[in-house]
């Protein structure tokens, strides 16, 4: 149960660290080897899956920051798991750049750890709810 805490303990600050645009810490969080996937239907999943944090950054976080005005996480709940893994159910809170549409999204993350690192992602959106904002 002690690696389970660490486990929230870890992915809580990484949602701090990103709230607070602090992305090195989040890189820093991520294993070398990190194995990160976009939920299938998300434009962004066009780069699946991305391994490595500099593959992170330049495939999501850059994006991210380039087509939003401004993108929260917000009403976020952890979840321990079995096997090294932590549940996350949160909603996105963004506004796109290019026509100002605005979404408010369902979203769950599921995070695997590997001696205190995420070793894997994988994302699921309503990515029905982005790609209408992305094309309003």
């Amino acid at each position: 149960m002690k690696n389970n805490m660490q486990n929230i303990t870890i992915i809580d600050s990484m949602y701090k660290a990103f709230e607070k645009g602090d992305i090195p810490i989040v890189l820093g969080l991520l294993d070398d080897k990190v194995v990160w996937n976009e939920a299938e239907g998300n434009a962004m999943a066009d780069g699946n899956p991305y391994i490595g944090p500099e593959a992170v950054l330049n495939g999501v976080f850059a994006r991210l920051g380039e087509e939003h005005e401004y993108f929260n996480l917000k009403e976020i709940e952890l979840h321990n798991m079995y096997n090294d893994k932590v549940l996350a159910t949160l909603r996105y809170d963004a506004k796109r750049k290019s026509n100002g549409a605005l979404y408010d999204a369902q979203v769950a993350h599921l995070w695997t750890m590997k001696n205190g690192k995420v070793a894997a992602f994988q994302q699921y959106v309503d990515t029905k709810q982005l790609a209408d904002a992305a094309n309003k």
